[in-house]
């Protein structure tokens, strides 16, 4: 870097730009609630009732032994943050540690989760506001909040970030209030469940794995679809106000979210209602607060998964832009999208998504009893290869550091590599299980495909623009190699 790329560089960072020309706009309330929010979505206030039937209370061990191996990825990504925080933080490690198709590959299957996940939260929006109001058409609906947050999207960082703050408080506030309520039937038995709440209904029907620890293990890919987004914090080191001190505070705070919003929460609804009560297709928070006998229970909790499903689509629109707008710096995207607006926001990358998570808009007008399941399937897939990618980053990282060809991280993950291994190994057989699932094998096959045209753009791009960055030995590459 020569001194006038070091002094513009330092001008930047002191003017709140950081060095990829994004405004470091997001202070350290919002990144913490972007990353508790990340770990509250739809696949717990509406996922958990279907896994709960197949597993029972076993459900409960199967989210903590997934969360350890959530915090271990986590941990891994936040050492490779902070030797180098940057927006597009998934691809780009891929890129540096194991090759530019890796960090193509990345990027582009990351930015496709976030595109499917924001169709299927926008048509779980629709369904939730037809509670209220059946006679709106779902495509309305789903219509007016595509374009509510695009256009919050392109303001500015800031108003993304208070959006999400918001989103988040309403998903905290209303699972606190859940665990306090249930503990409040639990130790003073007031309320319809009164009577029947008791800790020993997490074993007293048909024991704590009534349908077998092989039907337990099955739910772990609804459990791994259930935190998909936790990584989003890394999107934002690029915009964070001081990424050095905000990014390991919130990624230090996941074991305790985890504990409280996920085997908390679960374990206090198994105890009030006994599983079996539980049913696919009913949100278990609902089936709860009706069993209480909370006035609008029902309503509340609608509401409550309205604002997940809206939060994870405002979310879709950051993370999308950001990564085609790396992709494009990579020469691995086209130009345009690149380009940052006035706002300091990659405009383009976020309208080229938009008007592709649009597709769900349109799907909800042609086929809106079907738009939900057409969507899902492909989110899981492409979430495991990111974590599998942030992992193996992890593990070149370090060993580029033992062998001091890399600076250390001055936030290196406990256990070093070794916990990236068993993360690794825990994410093969997750996969292992989706193959063997008929009903999540579709994930694959559109995994395969979306594989295939991915290195097809690749063979194209790179006939049409072999001078482009992707394809010529960065400084970072020559030492990763070196």
């Amino acid at each position: 870097m020569t001194s006038a790329q070091v002094d513009k560089h330092d001008g930047n960072e002191a003017a709140g730009i950081s060095s990829e020309g994004y405004e470091r706009g997001l202070g350290p309330r919002q990144v913490q609630m972007i990353a508790i929010g990340g770990a509250i979505g739809v696949g717990l206030f509406l996922g958990a009732g279907a896994n709960i039937a197949k597993a029972g209370p076993s459900l409960i061990l199967m989210y903590a032994l997934a969360g350890v191996i959530i915090f271990f990825i986590m941990r891994a990504l936040g050492e490779l943050l902070l030797y180098r925080p940057v927006s597009g933080s998934f691809a780009e490690y891929s890129r540096e540690f194991l090759g530019p198709f890796f960090g193509y590959v990345t990027g582009w299957t990351y930015w496709l989760m976030w595109i499917v996940t924001g169709m299927a939260e926008l048509t779980a929006a629709a369904i939730y506001i037809n509670y209220w109001f059946p006679s709106v058409p779902q495509w309305v609906t789903a219509l007016v909040f595509l374009v509510v947050l695009y256009v919050a999207n392109l303001i500015s960082v800031k108003l993304f970030g208070e959006i999400e703050f918001w989103f988040s408080m309403v998903k905290v506030t209303a699972l606190i209030g859940m665990i306090v309520i249930g503990l409040g039937v639990l130790t003073f038995g007031f309320s319809a469940a009164g009577d029947t709440a008791a800790v020993s209904n997490l074993w007293a029907f048909d024991g704590f794995f009534p349908k077998g620890i092989g039907s337990s293990l099955m739910t772990l890919q609804g459990v791994m679809f259930a935190y998909l987004a936790v990584e989003l914090v890394g999107v934002t080191a690029g915009e964070s106000e001081n990424p050095e001190k905000t990014l390991p505070k919130a990624i230090n705070s996941l074991p305790w979210r985890i504990a409280l919003f996920y085997v908390g929460a679960l374990t206090v609804i198994l105890c009030v209602v006994k599983w079996t009560e539980f049913a696919p297709g009913v949100s278990p928070f609902v089936a709860a607060f009706a069993k209480i006998g909370i006035p609008a229970g029902a309503a509340i909790v609608n509401f409550v998964v309205l604002t997940a499903a809206l939060s994870s689509c405002n979310s879709g629109m950051y993370s999308t832009g950001r990564m085609l707008r790396d992709l494009a710096s990579n020469g691995e995207a086209p130009k345009a999208l690149g380009k940052l607006a006035a706002s300091k926001t990659p405009a383009i990358g976020i309208t080229v998504s938009v008007a592709l998570m649009g597709i769900g808009v349109l799907l909800n007008y042609v086929v809106p009893e079907k738009a939900f399941g057409y969507v899902t399937s492909v989110a899981t897939a492409a979430g495991i290869w990111t974590w599998m990618m942030i992992l193996i980053s992890h593990i070149r990282y370090r060993r580029a550091v033992q062998e001091g060809r890399l600076p250390a991280s001055s936030f290196p993950a406990p256990g070093g590599s070794v916990c990236s291994w068993i993360a690794l190994a825990f994410l093969v057989f997750v996969t292992g299980l989706i193959a063997y699932d008929p009903d999540s094998r579709v994930s694959l096959y559109v995994g395969a495909g979306w594989a295939i045209a991915l290195a097809i753009g690749w063979a194209v791009m790179k006939s049409r623009n072999p001078q482009a960055p992707a394809f010529q030995k960065t400084e970072r590459e020559t030492e990763r190699v070196g």
